[in-house]
C-alpha cells in the first residue's frame, strides 16, 4: 500500500513539479504530514525529492532526474485499456486517434502485458446510454470538442425548451468551454461565462456555434472537471425542475412515482406527502421540468394519479381521459 503511494507521489512530482504538500495530500488521499514523511522515505531510498519554499516552491525532483518506476503491472495495463469509451470517442471525432494510440501502447508493452491488456476489452464493456434510448451524437459536438481542446471562447446559440405553455426560444451566450461530460447518453458542456459564473448546457440543444475573435482564453489551472461535475450535478438536475405539479396518488402510484419522474425531485416530495385520505390517496407537490414533460411522465401512472394543479395540466389530463373513454367506450372491436 505505502509502496504504491510512494511510486504515485514520485510520478506526480515528476509530471507536475512544484506541487505543494496540500495538493499532493489531496491526490494521494493522505494528510500533509504523511506527505512529508513519504518525501523523507523517498530521499532515504535515493530519490532526489525536495521541498522548496516561496511562490515557485512545492515539491521538486533534482534537475534531469527521471524515475524508472514506469513499468506497468498487468493489472495496471488491463485498467488502462478499460479507461476509454469507444462510443464517446467516436462522438467526439477521436476514434481514429484513439485507435492509433492503442496500437502504439500495444507495441511498447511486453508480450505478457499486451495479452493481459487486450483481454480486458473482451471481458468488460461500458454502455453509457440508458435503456430504450437510441444514442445519437449532437451535430455540433465535434466542433465544440475542438473548442474545448483549444481553449477557444465561443458564442453558443442555445434552444431553451418550452416551459408552461411558453414557446421555446433561442438565446445566445458567450462562453469559455471548459469540458464535456457524458451523462447517461446525454452530452453536457461545462462553461465559464463573462461574469465568472459556471453554466452547464445540454449539447443537443446547441443550435449554433461560432468561435469568438481573439486569443484563447486563460484556463484556470485549478479547475477540476470531475470534481466540479460531482459537486454541481445534483444542483444542476434540481435547477431543471422549474415547475411544480400537485397530485393525489394511490399507494401503488406513490411507489411507482420515482420510476416515472425525475429522481432529483422525488425524495423531498415524498417526504412532504400528506397522510392518506379516506380513499387511501396522498397529496404531494412534485418538481418537474415543465407541464409538457409532466404530462408525458405522469400519464403512465393512469388512474393511480390525479393531477390537482396547475389548472392547465389538469385540463389536459381531463381531455386525455375523455378521449380514452370515447375510444374504449364501445364494444370490443367496434368499427366506426
Amino acid at each position: 500500500m505505502r509502496a504504491a503511494r510512494l511510486i504515485r507521489m514520485t510520478l506526480l512530482v515528476q509530471s507536475s513539479p512544484g506541487l505543494p504538500a496540500a495538493a499532493l495530500a489531496r491526490e494521494l488521499g493522505v494528510s500533509a504530514r504523511t506527505v512529508k514523511r513519504d518525501a523523507q522515505a523517498l530521499q532515504e531510498a535515493g530519490v532526489p525529492i525536495r521541498a522548496e519554499r516561496g511562490r515557485a516552491g512545492g515539491y521538486h525532483l533534482a534537475p534531469g532526474y527521471r524515475t524508472r518506476l514506469t513499468t506497468l503491472h498487468p493489472t495496471e495495463a488491463e485498467t488502462l485499456y478499460l479507461s476509454g469509451l469507444p462510443a464517446a470517442l467516436r462522438d467526439l471525432g477521436l476514434s481514429d486517434a484513439a485507435e492509433v494510440a492503442r496500437l502504439k501502447l500495444s507495441a511498447t508493452l511486453l508480450p505478457s502485458l499486451r495479452a493481459a491488456a487486450e483481454s480486458s476489452t473482451r471481458r468488460f464493456h461500458l454502455d453509457a446510454p440508458a435503456w430504450f434510448r437510441e444514442p445519437s451524437a449532437p451535430e455540433l459536438l465535434p466542433e465544440l470538442a475542438r473548442a474545448v481542446w483549444s481553449d477557444r471562447t465561443v458564442e453558443l446559440a442555445y434552444a431553451r425548451p418550452a416551459r408552461d405553455g411558453a414557446p421555446p426560444r433561442v438565446v445566445t451566450r458567450l462562453v469559455e468551454p471548459y469540458g464535456l461530460v457524458l451523462k447517461a447518453g446525454v452530452w453536457y458542456v461545462v462553461c465559464r461565462v463573462p461574469d465568472g459564473a459556471w453554466r452547464t448546457y445540454r449539447v443537443d440543444r446547441v443550435t449554433g456555434l461560432s468561435p469568438a475573435p481573439g486569443e484563447p482564453f486563460a484556463r484556470d489551472p485549478s479547475f477540476d472537471l470531475a470534481a466540479h461535475w460531482q459537486a454541481q450535478a445534483g444542483s444542476f438536475a434540481r435547477a431543471l425542475l422549474r415547475t411544480t405539479v400537485t397530485v393525489r396518488l394511490t399507494e401503488q402510484g406513490l411507489r411507482r412515482l420515482p420510476a416515472v419522474v425525475d429522481p432529483a425531485g422525488v425524495t423531498g416530495a415524498a417526504a412532504s406527502a400528506t397522510a392518506p385520505d379516506a380513499d387511501g390517496r396522498v397529496t404531494l407537490s412534485v418538481p418537474v421540468e415543465s407541464e409538457e414533460v409532466a404530462f408525458a411522465q405522469l400519464v403512465g401512472l393512469g388512474a393511480q394519479v390525479e393531477v390537482l394543479a396547475p389548472a392547465g395540466l389538469r385540463a389536459r389530463f381531463r381531455e386525455h381521459a375523455q378521449a380514452l373513454a370515447e375510444l374504449y367506450g364501445g364494444e370490443s372491436g367496434d368499427q366506426r
